[in-house]
């Protein structure tokens, strides 16, 4: 390692790779999100449009550059030697911070992460270099450019309320001008929103744009000598006036004549806008570091001078970015873009969040999601007493959503919103994105536009009575890892400075290969749950609208539910005998992971009871009582597994080898029982659960048989009372367990008897009328 400068540029071009493609795998959900959610165009449509806009505003933010150079720290405080630990730091600590967030699917900022890893990287450098000369702690703030990095970091703060409150705005005024019915509107309204949206966007595409080039400074004749960067501050009212007229009349022409739907074309356009605005805002955050990095090598090297000597007061020059690089970081947004597994998790979670519709809630309620709703609810009482209710009428009136009548079946192909949401959301965080680039703000884009998503949601009443408790803790919870992202980005990239500074030979390759160590790990976890099919013996949700078919489809969940929980039983059995405390605690995740199965199958009532056919009604109480069953089945399931856990975990007494002898036995019985339970459900051999119904006595008996055993050893031999507590509700929770798997059973063994015989006598009945017209015609 004579040169290890050279081998941390190479290091770090590769680590700005990577960092493109956790990146990007982040931020897609801040451009795909509206027009997906919508479903207003295809996926493939999205995504070339989205790929064509990433690959614009990629060459176009060769600007925006300067903020990994100088906008955090005082390059020229520190010497070569310092700026590239810092920098090493920084990139090592942002691909695995960003690849942990993508992981779970949680959106984050990469600005934000940037941000206070150089923050974190350049202080811990500061006072290394403050003890090492003997300085005071106060000398920090000559190192840091505080001017800059507190309007970065105020600017993204103060972006999450602007987001929220316009996006909540433009909604409200919108939805109260076009309501749900917008595309029955005149002519005339559509083109006039169409007009203001595509005005908007359009200006903020070439403002965005053109500031970014090398030709934005340039003068020209057409233009009266003046650059295109000073006739569009300058002309700013006359541009927008003029776009507005052009693009309202267009946009008339389009609707009455082309029968073309204004609403698609501002989607279509608003994700290409986006898409732009967020490579060209958001591009330094990906190789901004290692750009700077090979600027200040190139420079050092040209010095000839110690890396420990030579300042880097370079970096707070303007230093145009090769073109040619930043087309090659498009290309790999671009194909990042189409490939990422990972992007879809994190989109998933913006759009169930603003979803118009029922879906699947992620987030559990906490006491300040309770609080905001119950002040909202509070504030919107009020409202009714200083509106005149014919206002309040009219208001409502605009905010109805129409009802589409689908199968619980298809409620999935809805789209999350409409395209008036979708074309706000689209409009107003392009608007709010570009401004901040036009000031060289690295605005947070995932911050802009989640919290204008969750404003207009807020705005168009998405967020009701059912839902408005789960969402708001879902916005809590994301804005809360926004926190956790600037003091982990800022406590890890410190960490990292210092241990390259203790020794940079030896550190370098050991956290570079750990880096990359856990990169792969992460992806390979990743992509194999990903292509995982659905589990052999998962439940699915009954979607049979009459009675034979519900108790058919159900015959397989209650198949598949005795099968893990004879899997759990056992496993709790042998993780007691053999003290395992590794297989307990597995045992625990898998009862917690069939309740949730079984609450969501509950959760799906509303919609099974609406699917059902008038004549099948009946079927409602059977699938009620069956739900109930596999869920007193879980319950015990769950206590347990509980139980086992905690004896083993609190190291108590392990239990005697007459109790394990014993319990095996009554393992070995509900195996049996379980099993032939199974079999009957599988092959659907329903007459076969009469027989199974008789063996419950047998395992009654034995368990009773115990009970009396544990007795008569507590009052003579036995010593331990958790032992005895343990054991006993072992036992005294099996009796629960078989009571309810023999209630099921009779449930099931009385519904299909009930079901079958009808059936069979009307073949008979059809069977005599088929002979007698056969009689008539002879």
């Amino acid at each position: 390692m004579d040169n290890i400068y050279l081998y941390m540029i190479i290091a770090l071009a590769l680590l700005a790779i990577a960092d493109l493609v956790v990146g990007v795998s982040n931020d897609a959900v801040n451009f795909l999100n509206s027009a997906i959610g919508s479903k207003a165009i295809t996926f493939k449509t999205i995504m070339i449009v989205a790929s064509l806009g990433v690959a614009v505003g990629a060459v176009f933010s060769s600007g925006m550059m300067e903020v990994a150079r100088k906008g955090i720290f005082n390059p020229g405080e520190f010497m070569f030697n310092e700026i590239m630990i810092i920098f090493m730091a920084v990139m090592i600590t942002d691909i695995l911070l960003l690849d942990f967030f993508n992981s779970v699917g949680m959106p984050t900022s990469t600005t934000v992460s940037i941000v206070f890893e150089l923050l974190g990287a350049a202080v811990a450098m500061a006072l290394i270099k403050i003890g090492h000369d003997g300085g005071n702690f106060d000398d920090v703030i000559n190192y840091i450019n505080t001017s800059k990095a507190s309007q970065i970091i105020f600017g993204i703060l103060l972006s999450v309320v602007v987001a929220f409150s316009i996006g909540a705005i433009v909604q409200w005024v919108s939805r109260l001008l076009l309501s749900y019915n917008f595309e029955k509107k005149a002519h005339w309204v559509g083109a006039l929103f169409g007009g203001f949206a595509l005005t908007s966007i359009t200006y903020f595409i070439f403002m965005k744009g053109l500031k970014g080039t090398s030709y934005a400074n340039e003068s020209f004749s057409i233009l009266g000598g003046a650059s295109m960067k000073d006739f569009l501050e300058e002309k700013v009212l006359s541009i927008v006036v003029v776009s507005s007229i052009i693009w309202s009349l267009l946009s008339y022409v389009l609707i009455a004549f082309i029968k073309t739907n204004i609403y698609k074309l501002i989607i279509i356009v608003g994700t290409f806008a986006l898409a732009l605005a967020f490579a060209g805002n958001d591009l330094v955050n990906f190789i901004g570091v290692p750009v700077a990095a090979y600027n200040a090598f190139v420079e050092w090297t040209a010095s000839g001078m110690a890396a420990t000597e030579f300042p880097m007061n370079v970096l707070a020059e303007k230093v145009p970015t090769n073109n040619w690089l930043l087309f090659a970081a498009g290309m790999i947004m671009v194909l990042t873009l189409w490939f990422s597994t990972k992007a879809k998790s994190v989109i998933k979670t913006s759009l169930d969040l603003s979803s118009q519709g029922e879906t699947q809630e992620r987030f559990q309620p906490n006491f300040l999601s309770r609080g905001f709703v119950r002040t909202a609810m509070l504030m919107s009482q009020m409202s009714t007493y200083v509106l005149p209710e014919s206002w309040q009428v009219k208001i409502d009136k605009q905010f109805e959503a129409p009802v589409v009548k689908l199968s619980k079946d298809k409620k999935f192909d809805l789209p999350a919103f409409d395209l008036v949401r979708a074309a706000v959301n689209l409009m107003v965080a392009a608007v709010l994105i570009s401004i901040a680039t036009s000031y060289k703000l690295p605005l947070s884009t995932t911050y802009v536009t989640f919290m204008v998503a969750m404003g207009t949601s807020l705005a168009d009443r998405a967020w009701g009575a059912e839902s408005a408790v789960y969402r708001v803790a879902g916005v809590i919870n994301v804005i809360g890892g926004w926190f956790f992202t600037a003091f982990s980005a800022f406590t890890a990239a410190a960490f990292v400075a210092y241990l390259l500074n203790l020794n940079l030979k030896v550190m370098f390759p050991i956290l570079l290969v750990t880096a990359f160590g856990l990169l792969i790990r992460s992806s390979i976890a990743h992509n194999k749950k990903s292509k995982e099919v659905k589990a052999e013996d998962s439940l699915t949700k009954a979607e049979s609208s009459s009675v034979q078919g519900v108790i058919h489809e159900s015959a397989g969940n209650i198949a598949n539910v005795v099968k893990r929980g004879n899997r759990i039983y056992t496993n709790a059995i042998k993780g007691l005998a053999k003290q395992d405390l590794t297989l307990l605690k597995k045992n625990k995740k898998q009862v917690v992971k069939l309740s949730n199965e079984i609450d969501d199958l509950r959760d799906n009532i509303f919609y099974f009871i609406k699917n059902l056919d008038e004549s099948s009604i009946g079927a409602s109480n059977f699938y009620i009582n069956v739900l109930g069953y596999l869920q007193d089945m879980a319950q015990s399931l769950e206590y347990i597994s509980k139980v086992s856990h905690k004896h083993i975990n609190n190291n108590h007494k392990k239990l005697k080898f007459s109790q394990i002898k014993e319990l095996k036995e009554v393992d070995d019985k509900m195996e049996l029982l379980f099993n032939d339970t199974k079999a009957a459900f599988d092959s659907r051999s329903f007459e076969k659960i009469g027989a199974i119904l008789d063996e419950k006595s047998q395992v009654y008996s034995l368990v009773k048989e115990k009970i009396q055993k544990q007795v008569e050893r507590t009052r003579t031999e036995e010593s331990s009372p958790k032992n005895t507590t343990l054991y006993f509700s072992l036992l005294l929770e099996t009796k629960d367990l078989l009571n309810a798997t023999m209630s099921l059973l009779e449930e099931y063994h009385s519904s299909h008897d009930s079901s079958v015989k009808p059936a069979t006598i009307a073949v008979v009945d059809e069977i005599v009328e088929n002979v007698k017209s056969s009689d008539q015609e002879e």
